[in-house]
């Protein structure tokens, strides 16, 4: 059985909330969870993450038949909704001259039996939770990432460096975008966190682990309080979910 919990919010400090989220109900066909936190311009990011967000979960159900699937097959179809996201953004983005630099990162996690297929493009992200051990899955796509990776500086300095916002690579910004693909297990216990940087930029991994081993139910409006408590900068987004037995 799963199931999954989502909370956004505008934050403390913007005005409008650019992140944009879908989870399924528990006996949906497809088990499909999508996180985008959009960016650019007038209203540019509240509409680039949302029609992200809706171009991938349709684009996953029209080609989702549930039965027989490969790793591979499965790996593809997230795959190709975010790339056929990318497409639709990029297309709406230079079809009006205030959107042109609109964008957005894009997480998608595919549920199938054991395993969760995920597609990844910016710098929101995706952690699992799996007994005591609580682990980033994705990489942020970002240039203190870069600089991190190169060692140029350390993860501590990268939380406070004055670029950490710029991307490296997101949806719509370009005709083509390659994403990460990830093949991970979900097992009975595990917990599955999506989330924007505006929980991650404001709470530390250890108070985001804490707050959901203790709050099985209301860990995501945990988490966005939290995020909120600490400031708030930016607009919080989590989506959680849980494996369990009946």
């Amino acid at each position: 059985m799963i199931q999954a919990f989502a909370t956004s919010d505008v934050g403390k400090e913007r005005e409008i909330n650019e992140d944009y989220f879908y989870i399924s109900f528990p006996d949906d066909n497809v088990q499909l969870y999508i996180l985008a936190d959009g960016m650019g311009g007038y209203q540019g990011g509240e509409i680039a993450s949302k029609l992200a967000v809706t171009s991938a979960k349709n684009y996953i159900i029209s080609n989702y038949d549930g039965t027989g699937k490969e790793k591979e097959d499965l790996a593809d179809l997230v795959k190709n909704a975010l790339q056929y996201a990318n497409m639709v953004v990029y297309e709406k983005a230079n079809s009006q001259k205030e959107l042109n630099n609109m964008g957005t990162t894009m997480d998608i996690c595919l549920i199938y039996q054991n395993k969760v297929f995920i597609a990844h493009v910016g710098d929101s992200r995706v952690y699992r939770l799996r007994k005591e051990f609580f682990r980033k899955i994705t990489k942020d796509h970002s240039y203190v990432q870069k600089l991190v990776d190169e060692g140029k500086i350390t993860k501590e300095e990268g939380a406070s460096h004055p670029k950490k916002n710029m991307l490296m690579k997101a949806v719509g910004c370009t005709p083509y975008v390659e994403p990460d693909i990830l093949i991970k297990g979900f097992l009975n216990g595990d917990v599955i966190l999506m989330c924007s940087d505006g929980l991650t930029n404001m709470v530390t991994e250890d108070d985001i682990c804490k707050i959901i081993k203790e709050n099985p139910t209301d860990a995501t409006k945990l988490l966005v309080q939290k995020a909120n408590d600490n400031g708030g900068k930016d607009n919080i987004t989590a989506v959680i979910i849980r494996k369990y037995t009946n």
